[in-house]
Protein backbone atom coordinates (compact mmCIF):
# COMPACT_ATOMS: atom_id res chain seq x y z
CA UNK A 1 0.00 0.00 0.00
CA UNK A 2 1.54 3.48 -0.43
CA UNK A 3 3.35 5.50 1.49
CA UNK A 4 2.51 9.23 1.08
CA UNK A 5 3.67 12.50 2.61
CA UNK A 6 0.24 15.20 3.67
CA UNK A 7 1.90 18.68 3.76
CA UNK A 8 -0.89 20.83 5.70
CA UNK A 9 -2.72 18.10 7.21
CA UNK A 10 -4.63 19.85 9.73
CA UNK A 11 -6.12 22.21 7.73
CA UNK A 12 -10.17 22.61 5.66
CA UNK A 13 -9.00 20.54 2.84
CA UNK A 14 -6.07 18.70 4.45
CA UNK A 15 -7.95 17.31 7.41
CA UNK A 16 -10.15 15.63 4.50
CA UNK A 17 -7.49 14.02 2.76
CA UNK A 18 -5.71 12.56 5.97
CA UNK A 19 -9.07 11.32 7.15
CA UNK A 20 -9.85 9.73 3.61
CA UNK A 21 -6.20 8.44 2.97
CA UNK A 22 -6.30 7.05 6.87
CA UNK A 23 -9.60 5.13 5.49
CA UNK A 24 -8.48 3.78 2.20
CA UNK A 25 -5.61 2.29 4.72
CA UNK A 26 -3.04 4.55 2.98
CA UNK A 27 0.38 5.14 5.28
CA UNK A 28 0.61 8.41 6.00
CA UNK A 29 2.79 11.59 7.50
CA UNK A 30 1.31 14.37 8.26
CA UNK A 31 3.39 17.45 8.03
CA UNK A 32 1.91 20.42 10.06
CA UNK A 33 2.56 23.36 11.54
CA UNK A 34 1.18 22.56 14.98
CA UNK A 35 1.12 18.74 16.11
CA UNK A 36 -1.94 19.68 18.25
CA UNK A 37 -4.41 20.08 15.38
CA UNK A 38 -4.32 16.41 14.97
CA UNK A 39 -6.29 14.62 17.05
CA UNK A 40 -6.65 11.35 14.56
CA UNK A 41 -5.21 8.08 15.93
CA UNK A 42 -4.07 5.52 13.86
CA UNK A 43 -1.29 3.12 13.04
CA UNK A 44 -0.84 3.99 9.40
CA UNK A 45 -0.21 8.30 10.93
CA UNK A 46 2.99 9.37 12.01
CA UNK A 47 2.95 13.56 12.74
CA UNK A 48 5.86 15.97 12.01
CA UNK A 49 5.75 18.89 12.93
CA UNK A 50 7.72 20.91 10.43
CA UNK A 51 7.90 24.07 8.28
CA UNK A 52 8.27 23.61 4.71
CA UNK A 53 10.01 26.46 3.99
CA UNK A 54 13.12 25.65 2.47
CA UNK A 55 13.67 22.78 -0.15
CA UNK A 56 16.23 21.10 1.79
CA UNK A 57 13.74 20.62 4.50
CA UNK A 58 11.00 19.16 2.62
CA UNK A 59 13.39 16.74 0.70
CA UNK A 60 13.87 15.40 4.05
CA UNK A 61 10.19 15.18 5.10
CA UNK A 62 9.64 13.25 1.64
CA UNK A 63 12.41 11.04 1.18
CA UNK A 64 11.24 7.40 0.21
CA UNK A 65 7.50 8.36 0.18
CA UNK A 66 5.85 7.01 -2.95
CA UNK A 67 3.96 10.17 -3.52
CA UNK A 68 3.22 14.14 -2.34
CA UNK A 69 -0.25 15.39 -1.34
CA UNK A 70 0.21 19.26 -0.79
CA UNK A 71 -2.88 20.97 0.91
CA UNK A 72 -0.25 23.87 2.33
CA UNK A 73 -1.99 27.31 2.64
CA UNK A 74 -0.30 29.63 4.96
CA UNK A 75 -4.04 31.10 6.33
CA UNK A 76 -6.60 33.05 4.34
CA UNK A 77 -6.35 35.75 7.11
CA UNK A 78 -2.38 35.62 7.14
CA UNK A 79 -1.28 39.27 5.37
CA UNK A 80 1.57 37.98 3.65
CA UNK A 81 0.21 35.14 2.34
CA UNK A 82 0.71 36.23 -1.23
CA UNK A 83 4.34 36.49 -1.13
CA UNK A 84 4.20 33.10 1.43
CA UNK A 85 2.53 31.26 -1.30
CA UNK A 86 5.02 31.99 -4.00
CA UNK A 87 7.88 31.30 -1.57
CA UNK A 88 6.36 27.78 0.08
CA UNK A 89 5.25 26.20 -3.26
CA UNK A 90 8.35 26.32 -5.22
CA UNK A 91 10.30 24.84 -1.85
CA UNK A 92 7.99 21.99 -2.04
CA UNK A 93 8.35 21.30 -5.46
CA UNK A 94 12.19 21.74 -5.58
CA UNK A 95 12.11 19.51 -2.19
CA UNK A 96 10.05 16.68 -3.86
CA UNK A 97 12.48 16.70 -7.05
CA UNK A 98 16.03 16.98 -4.74
CA UNK A 99 14.17 13.92 -2.68
CA UNK A 100 13.36 11.96 -6.05
CA UNK A 101 9.86 11.75 -5.37
CA UNK A 102 7.94 11.54 -8.55
CA UNK A 103 4.26 12.05 -8.06
CA UNK A 104 3.29 15.35 -6.73
CA UNK A 105 -0.16 15.77 -6.23
CA UNK A 106 -1.32 19.65 -5.08
CA UNK A 107 -4.58 20.95 -3.63
CA UNK A 108 -5.21 23.41 -6.43
CA UNK A 109 -7.35 26.95 -6.44
CA UNK A 110 -10.57 27.56 -8.76
CA UNK A 111 -8.94 31.12 -9.61
CA UNK A 112 -7.17 30.28 -12.81
CA UNK A 113 -10.50 28.04 -14.47
CA UNK A 114 -12.73 29.59 -17.21
CA UNK A 115 -15.86 30.58 -16.71
CA UNK A 116 -15.83 31.75 -20.16
CA UNK A 117 -13.89 31.91 -23.35
CA UNK A 118 -10.47 33.59 -22.29
CA UNK A 119 -12.15 34.80 -18.80
CA UNK A 120 -10.69 33.05 -16.02
CA UNK A 121 -12.24 33.18 -12.67
CA UNK A 122 -9.30 35.39 -10.84
CA UNK A 123 -10.47 37.81 -13.53
CA UNK A 124 -14.34 37.55 -13.47
CA UNK A 125 -15.28 39.84 -10.52
CA UNK A 126 -16.12 36.86 -8.12
CA UNK A 127 -13.34 36.91 -5.85
CA UNK A 128 -13.55 39.06 -2.67
CA UNK A 129 -11.01 41.28 -2.18
CA UNK A 130 -9.99 39.59 1.10
CA UNK A 131 -8.94 36.28 -0.32
CA UNK A 132 -7.66 37.74 -4.09
CA UNK A 133 -3.62 37.66 -2.60
CA UNK A 134 -4.26 33.70 -1.94
CA UNK A 135 -6.59 32.76 -5.11
CA UNK A 136 -3.81 35.08 -7.56
CA UNK A 137 -0.69 33.54 -5.67
CA UNK A 138 -1.41 29.95 -6.29
CA UNK A 139 -2.76 30.62 -9.36
CA UNK A 140 0.52 32.01 -10.31
CA UNK A 141 2.13 29.59 -9.15
CA UNK A 142 0.03 26.95 -11.56
CA UNK A 143 0.83 29.26 -14.57
CA UNK A 144 4.35 30.56 -14.38
CA UNK A 145 6.53 27.68 -12.42
CA UNK A 146 4.45 24.28 -12.01
CA UNK A 147 3.16 24.09 -15.70
CA UNK A 148 6.35 24.17 -16.97
CA UNK A 149 7.38 21.33 -14.89
CA UNK A 150 8.66 18.42 -16.36
CA UNK A 151 10.47 16.00 -14.01
CA UNK A 152 7.32 15.61 -11.85
CA UNK A 153 4.32 13.62 -12.41
CA UNK A 154 2.50 16.39 -10.99
CA UNK A 155 -1.41 17.12 -10.64
CA UNK A 156 -2.97 20.56 -9.62
CA UNK A 157 -6.32 19.63 -8.43
CA UNK A 158 -8.72 22.83 -8.61
CA UNK A 159 -12.31 22.12 -6.49
CA UNK A 160 -15.60 23.80 -7.66
CA UNK A 161 -15.80 27.65 -7.32
CA UNK A 162 -17.19 26.92 -3.51
CA UNK A 163 -15.64 23.95 -1.45
CA UNK A 164 -17.74 23.47 1.56
CA UNK A 165 -18.36 20.79 4.17
CA UNK A 166 -21.01 18.51 3.20
CA UNK A 167 -21.16 14.97 2.54
CA UNK A 168 -19.23 12.27 0.83
CA UNK A 169 -21.65 11.54 -2.35
CA UNK A 170 -19.30 9.87 -4.78
CA UNK A 171 -21.97 11.88 -7.44
CA UNK A 172 -19.79 14.54 -9.32
CA UNK A 173 -18.29 15.35 -12.53
CA UNK A 174 -14.69 15.98 -13.37
CA UNK A 175 -13.40 18.17 -15.89
CA UNK A 176 -9.77 20.30 -17.11
CA UNK A 177 -9.67 23.94 -17.80
CA UNK A 178 -13.68 24.63 -17.39
CA UNK A 179 -15.35 25.70 -14.05
CA UNK A 180 -18.40 23.08 -13.81
CA UNK A 181 -21.30 24.12 -12.61
CA UNK A 182 -25.00 22.88 -11.87
CA UNK A 183 -28.07 23.54 -13.57
CA UNK A 184 -28.59 26.49 -11.36
CA UNK A 185 -25.34 27.86 -12.18
CA UNK A 186 -23.90 27.33 -9.17
CA UNK A 187 -20.18 25.89 -8.65
CA UNK A 188 -19.67 23.96 -5.57
CA UNK A 189 -17.94 20.97 -4.52
CA UNK A 190 -18.14 18.89 -0.61
CA UNK A 191 -14.50 19.08 0.51
CA UNK A 192 -15.38 15.14 1.11
CA UNK A 193 -16.15 14.32 -2.11
CA UNK A 194 -13.00 16.14 -3.19
CA UNK A 195 -11.20 13.99 -0.73
CA UNK A 196 -12.74 10.79 -2.60
CA UNK A 197 -11.26 12.33 -6.06
CA UNK A 198 -7.97 13.42 -5.11
CA UNK A 199 -6.88 10.04 -3.15
CA UNK A 200 -8.71 8.08 -6.31
CA UNK A 201 -6.35 10.23 -8.49
CA UNK A 202 -3.28 9.39 -5.94
CA UNK A 203 -4.22 5.87 -6.33
CA UNK A 204 -5.36 5.52 -9.78
CA UNK A 205 -3.65 7.82 -11.60
CA UNK A 206 -5.68 9.47 -14.31
CA UNK A 207 -4.08 12.86 -15.15
CA UNK A 208 -0.39 13.48 -15.64
CA UNK A 209 1.56 17.08 -15.23
CA UNK A 210 -1.77 18.61 -15.86
CA UNK A 211 -4.47 20.31 -14.21
CA UNK A 212 -7.94 19.15 -13.69
CA UNK A 213 -11.25 20.11 -11.43
CA UNK A 214 -14.10 18.52 -10.04
CA UNK A 215 -17.85 20.10 -9.54
CA UNK A 216 -21.90 18.42 -8.80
Amino acid sequence: MKNIVLIGASGFVGSALLAEALNRGLTVKAVVRDPSRITSVDPNLTVVKADVGSEETVAGLVAGADAVLSAYNPGWANPDIYEETLKIYPAILRGVKKAGVGRLLIVGGAGTLFVAPGLRVVDSGAIPDEIMGGVKSLGEFYLNTLIDEKEVDWVFFSPAGSLEPGELTGNYRLGKDDLIVNDKGESRISVQDYAKAMIDELLTPQHHRERFTIGY
